[in-house]
């Protein structure tokens, strides 16, 4: 295709419940260490069966934050803001002016805005009152509140693609950022995703009999697409990416940590809930396509592994039908929960530190294979060592949203 660009990555950051950077995240994925706890928080919650969760406990802002730039700030945008200032940072491009001058965008998103705030405009409409609501909470609220925060925050005046699209909020705020970059739109584009950790998010899972109930061992569960799994449970987190068409990288002597070269996105039209592993499929088949390879060039599969029975078996089938049972995949949501819009940028970029290092995490807590899972390389016990040129990372979501991006080594 004629005049298209290329897309790198040239900056990556995020937060998460087992630490804020690669060294940190890497040491508890070796030591087989996970994110979640029993949350005594939610004891006051009779009806809510589950009680296991994936928080981060130590976020404090950076104290340089000022008060004004808080005030539109709940906590799933503080996590986004903050991710994002890191991975500016790690593109060297904090505080550059290039970066307010139209050139840089932001694609991000979260399955909902800060629920604080939901609960006070919830107060409004049941008790007639509107106590703690004032001029900034529906920007709190809104579903766009991280993109919009972080483009307010850092004076970018390019594109804003807001993407709320539950567990795939953060692959397609990639993905379109990938696009926009690619189709000569604009030569920057902050993206990713983030989500705040909310007892409404459990209850959503619980309702539906898809969350964990092994509230007595918090660190065996979640167990992605092992025989002996219960269900998901949900974390929090945050995770950006800069990203940057190939020529402006190199004028400027960035860092290019890998480049994007395939996203497919499409929906299952079936069911809001239950996935179709045809269309999942198809998904990946078209990020394929995009990059114009063929399967056999893919190296390893980042799985969305959410430890529910129908999500695990459709992935695995729609995994294994595309590219065999040689193929090894794994999820790190066994270490961290599921961190819904952040997932699909979090994976991305462990995706990328993984390919870089040539090794692989294994999913915690897969002692036994599903049987009724796809066959697959399943990657346990241990990290794996493997050089790979491409790597794939997956998310699905509710709505029947599917994503798929794919990852090529930088040389």
């Amino acid at each position: 295709m004629s005049g298209v660009k290329r897309v790198v990555v040239t900056g990556m950051a995020g937060i998460t419940s087992l630490g804020n950077d690669w060294p940190s995240i890497e040491s508890a994925f070796r030591s087989n260490r996970s994110g979640i706890r029993y949350m005594h928080e939610w004891d006051r919650f009779a009806e809510l069966n589950t009680r296991l969760g994936g928080p981060i406990d130590d976020f404090a802002v950076p104290k340089h934050w000022t008060r004004k730039q808080l005030r539109s700030m709940g906590r799933v945008s503080k996590l986004a803001v903050y991710a994002a200032e890191r991975a500016l940072a790690d593109a060297g491009l904090l505080g550059d002016a290039s970066i307010r001058d139209g050139r840089m965008g932001v694609a991000c998103g979260s399955s909902t805005g800060s629920t604080d705030e939901i609960k006070a405009f919830g107060n409004m409409l049941l008790n007639s009152v509107a106590d703690g609501l004032n001029a900034n909470s529906y920007v709190r609220m809104m579903p766009h509140t991280t993109a919009a925060n972080i483009s307010i925050f850092f004076g970018l005046t390019g594109r804003l693609i807001p993407t709320s699209s539950a567990c795939t909020s953060g692959s397609q705020g990639i993905g379109y950022a990938y696009e926009a970059i690619k189709f000569g739109r604009l030569p920057l584009m902050l993206a990713g995703g983030a989500e705040e950790l909310c007892p409404t998010e459990a209850m959503v899972f619980d309702a539906l009999y898809a969350t964990s109930l092994k509230n007595d061992t918090p660190q065996s569960s979640p167990r992605p697409y092992d025989s002996g799994r219960d269900g998901l449970v949900i974390g929090e987190g945050a995770g950006i990416l800069v990203l940057e068409e190939l020529e402006h990288a190199l004028a400027r002597g960035a860092t290019i940590h890998a480049e994007i070269v395939g996203f497919g996105s499409n929906a299952d039209g079936q069911h809001t809930t239950k996935p179709e592993h045809t269309t999942m499929r198809r998904a990946m088949q078209l990020a394929l396509e995009d990059a114009e390879l063929a399967p056999a060039a893919i190296g390893y599969v980042n799985g969305h592994g959410t430890a529910t029975e129908q999500g695990d078996v459709a992935e695995t089938l729609a995994t294994s039908n595309l590219f065999g049972a040689r193929m090894p995949i794994s999820s790190q949501k066994s270490f961290f929960g599921h961190t819904l819009g952040a997932c699909g940028a979090l994976e991305s970029w462990f995706s990328i530190e993984m390919m870089n290092r040539d090794q692989y995490v294994h999913t915690l807590n897969l002692d036994q294979v599903d049987p009724a899972c796809a066959e697959l390389d399943y990657l346990r016990g241990e990290f794996r060592s493997m050089s790979n040129q491409y790597v794939m990372n997956n998310n699905f979501a509710f709505g029947g949203v599917n994503t798929s991006l794919i990852f090529r080594r930088w040389q």
